[in-house]
């Protein structure tokens, strides 16, 4: 089953099951891949279907921020929630060890040794960890590394 029918086929199981909050997250989801989709005149595989969700849950922690700043406490809550439902359609997430046990393989692939060699490791790290991995923590860890 693809991703795209897992999530159709959930998206009917929380109709049936009357979970308006998770019919919303997955349309919204459902949504963001047909634009796409509509867009490009493609059909997305599954790793472009988990592309977008990475997308819909960085969009969701980036909110999360400014809601807390704002003392939305009850927008908070929503958006975690929001994530939590995305999440389980994502890969298992890598923890920040493996992160860095990655990272030290991809400077030692490409030779680097200083700060200005970072797009060398983000171009070598990406493919490895899309949609497993959020951008900006492979960023710090990377800047961290080459410290």
């Amino acid at each position: 089953m693809s991703l795209k029918e897992k999530l159709q086929q959930d998206w009917k199981d929380a109709l049936k099951g009357r979970d308006k909050f998770k019919v919303n997250v997955i349309s919204m989801a459902k949504a963001a891949i047909l634009q796409i989709e509509k867009t490009k005149a493609v059909k997305l595989n599954d790793e472009e279907v988990i592309e977008v969700l990475a997308k819909e849950v960085k969009s969701r922690r980036d909110a999360l921020l400014e809601f807390e700043k704002g003392k939305r406490q009850d927008l908070v809550d929503t958006a975690n929630a929001e994530i939590e439902i995305l999440m389980s359609y994502l890969p298992q997430q890598l923890t920040e060890d493996e992160l860095k046990d990655i990272i030290k393989g991809a400077a030692s692939e490409v030779g680097a040794n200083s700060i200005k060699d970072m797009g060398k490791i983000m171009a070598a790290i990406m493919p490895k960890t899309k949609g497993r991995a959020d951008n900006s923590m492979i960023s710090s860890l990377v800047k961290e590394y080459l410290k």
